[in-house]
């Protein structure tokens, strides 16, 4: 028995293209036209539903950006996120660089948008918040902040240094460097340098933060400056407990939980409560091998936006179906 749906005839076709037009181009409701036409609001709906079924409406999103809304919106439900901007499958089939440079036009354009006179914006050092910077076309006058030190071995173009100077330049508003290495070898190294007056400056503007910009970073090998910064024994006994993320230099399990190594004593960065404390956390993280530190980094419910291509998307919606997030009461 043949379950295709008869094809209508061109009078019924005509009236419910007349009907489709009124609801979705007029804006007028259903009952407006059911009275209009001389049918119950029921009839109206069901005619409405079928335009669509049969193909005579056909309802798409022209998007100015290249995002994928669906994704974009099960991300964020799903983490109980405030943001989530998924790059779309088109732009995210690319090699790294060029993937690198359209993730930090996204977080540009989301940057531009969200920040109003009187916000302090914090940047951690990370190529796609470097990418970031280069993109950032207008900002409202604020200080900008930098949240690390320079990794040693960095090119001068592409250190944290440089970033925060272009995106204060875009602003017009004050600078706030950390002249000073990202790891240092001992706590009294560490204490010493953050006394010295330029840098006690900018670590005095962590707690007027209003948003901060970090990138994510996994435990292994060019997926996180401060794993590379580190020595191989140091990297392994992180590792050995439990250390899956890293953002802004501070370090987090497979759940989210910050995990103590005593690395926060031998690093210029801003402390962990207080990046917490931050209002508004935007999280670049991109790109399949970073998935389950994404997924344990939007677990520790400081960041409010993540920043993703559409792989590392799909890999978080598993992994997140596997293991829901669970919220407070």
């Amino acid at each position: 028995m043949s379950t295709t749906r008869p094809r209508s005839g061109l009078i019924d076709t005509m009236t419910a293209a007349a009907i489709a037009h009124r609801f979705f181009v007029a804006g007028r409701s259903k009952l407006e036209i059911a009275e209009e036409f001389g049918i119950s609001r029921f009839k109206a709906a069901r005619v409405l539903s079928s335009a669509q079924e049969d193909g005579l409406v056909k309802i798409s999103f022209e998007l100015p950006f290249p995002v994928d809304v669906e994704r974009s919106e099960q991300l964020r439900t799903a983490y109980g996120l405030r943001r989530a901007l998924v790059l779309n499958r088109a732009q995210s089939r690319t090699d790294r660089a060029e993937l690198r440079r359209r993730m930090g036009a996204l977080a540009a354009q989301l940057l531009s948008e969200i920040t109003v006179g009187g916000d302090v914006i914090g940047l951690s050092w990370a190529r796609s918040v470097n990418a970031m910077a280069e993109a950032i076309r207008s900002l409202p006058k604020c200080p900008v902040v930098q949240l690390c030190g320079v990794q040693a071995g960095m090119d001068m173009r592409d250190r944290s240094v440089e970033t925060v100077g272009r995106v204060a330049a875009v602003s017009g508003g004050e600078s706030y460097p950390i002249y000073g290495p990202l790891v240092l070898p001992d706590r009294r190294t560490t204490e010493i340098l953050r006394a010295q007056p330029g840098i006690a400056e900018t670590f005095e503007q962590f707690r007027h933060l209003t948003k901060a910009v970090v990138s994510i970073g996994a435990w292994q090998d060019n997926e996180s400056t401060v794993y590379d910064a580190l020595s191989p024994a140091e990297r392994e006994s992180i590792r050995e407990l439990g250390v899956t993320a890293e953002i802004a230099a501070r370090l987090f399990d497979a759940d989210g939980n910050a995990v103590s190594t005593g690395l926060s004593h031998h690093v210029l960065a801003i402390p962990h409560e207080q990046l917490r404390a931050v209002p508004e956390v935007i999280a670049v993280g991109y790109t399949t091998p970073k998935a389950r530190a994404i997924d344990a980094v939007l677990r520790s419910g400081i960041v409010n936006t993540l920043v993703t291509d559409a792989e590392a998307a799909d890999r978080l919606l598993h992994l997140v179906s596997e293991r829901p997030v669970s919220r407070p009461a």
